[in-house]
């Protein structure tokens, strides 16, 4: 819903009555992740997409139909080689499509829950996509981390205590899911499905060291839908002017800056770190505190093999472990061959993605089986 969130919001404000497609569940190679949306409006424009152009045509007439009757609809697309082909899924996938009406009636709290995607706040929203009974079907709850300032309901306190505490679980990951339950959220049950969007904060970049390739990671990062941080302790280099792609440019020593954003519980598992600097005043402390660090995604730092091993041998003196070290991807990024920072960009950018979803780097040309890799998604989505 976050790709379509301000043009839902723009028409959900002027009362209109708006047909909103999610994927709830993919399987196999699914072109679109669980939470991508495509919106139908009353004129007849369609917002976003839930599978890249393969099954749009069929959702966008099924929209249609959901608002006319005000009753959503869970449709699976491509479960078989002829059904794929009747909806264009030529990709061979499969996914999950709920179709509902959104409107002021329909969701009263959608205005609450905009802002506090539009600050940052960690939201949830959770919808009842399929219960044995059809009255509870499209029932909603929002969820923050204050129970109590949880608006809307899933038909009892039961199954709205369950869903909370694991609504809470998937925004602390930042991924959307669907999760089941049985009809009164009991956990080990069956016949209600619960989809969750988390709408969780931006994962983080940060950037250590003012340098031009940093000026290139940091566009490529902000590309990807990262908060980016630039860092450096020479304040003639970490100017917002030579950065203008970064959210926030900081002036301090990278490993006592590090070690604040730790201590302020603004790093999490989804962080990526790069650093750039390959002076060693400056990225060996900050590589100890780096790879000490209970959870964060990734953890590079740049230079040449001989920067590298002296690196290497810097931070062993230190006392970091064997295992720590094992965490740090140096020289940073993947072998594209590239030269120039926009480049090496995309090279650190690649090494990243593939470490997000279990890539190898190798030429798909070169490879078998299924593009997509399974993902441990609750329901067996992937």
């Amino acid at each position: 819903m976050r790709d379509v969130l301000d043009d839902l919001m723009a028409r959900w404000q002027a009362g209109e009555e708006i047909g909103l497609g999610t994927v709830v569940a993919t399987f196999r190679s699914a072109p679109r992740p669980p939470g991508a949306s495509m919106l139908v409006a009353p004129d007849g424009a369609a917002v976003g997409s839930v599978s890249g152009g393969c099954v749009e045509g069929a959702v966008y007439d099924l929209a249609q139909s959901v608002v006319a009757s005000g009753a959503p609809v869970l449709e699976r697309y491509g479960v078989s080689d002829d059904d794929a082909f009747a909806v264009g899924l030529t990709c061979g996938g499969i996914l999950d499509v709920y179709v509902e009406k959104v409107s002021r009636e329909t969701f009263p709290d959608l205005g609450e829950l905009a802002a506090d995607v539009e600050v940052g706040r960690p939201v949830a929203l959770a919808t009842v996509i399929e219960h044995p009974d059809p009255m509870r079907v499209g029932r909603r709850l929002v969820v923050r981390a204050d129970r109590a300032a949880c608006t809307g309901g899933l038909g009892s306190t039961r199954a709205d205590d369950a869903v909370h505490d694991d609504a809470l679980g998937l925004l602390a990951a930042g991924s959307n899911a669907t999760l089941t339950y049985g009809p009164d959220g009991e956990r080990r049950g069956e016949g209600m499905r619960v989809f969750v969007w988390a709408f969780a904060p931006k994962p983080r970049l940060l950037v250590f060291g003012a340098i031009d390739f940093a000026a290139a990671v940091a566009r490529v990062g902000g590309f990807l839908g990262y908060q980016v941080t630039v860092c450096d302790a020479r304040p003639v280099f970490a100017t917002t002017s030579r950065f203008p792609d970064a959210h926030e440019v900081v002036v301090d020593w990278p490993h006592r800056y590090l070690e604040a954003e730790q201590a302020a519980g603004r790093l999490d598992g989804r962080t990526v770190i790069t650093v750039l600097t390959h002076d060693p005043k400056f990225d060996v402390p900050l590589l100890e505190v780096a790879l000490r660090l209970p959870e964060v995604a990734y953890v590079g730092a740049m230079g040449s093999r001989r920067t590298h091993d002296d690196r290497m041998a810097r931070l062993r003196e230190a006392g970091l472990t064997e295992e720590e070290l094992g965490r740090l991807s140096s020289p940073i990024g993947l072998d594209l061959g590239a030269r120039t920072p926009e480049e090496t960009a995309i090279s650190i950018a690649a090494e990243i993605i593939a470490g997000r979803w279990g890539g190898s780097g190798e030429r798909l040309a070169a490879t078998e089986g299924r593009i997509h890799r399974d993902l441990d998604r609750v329901d067996g989505a992937s």
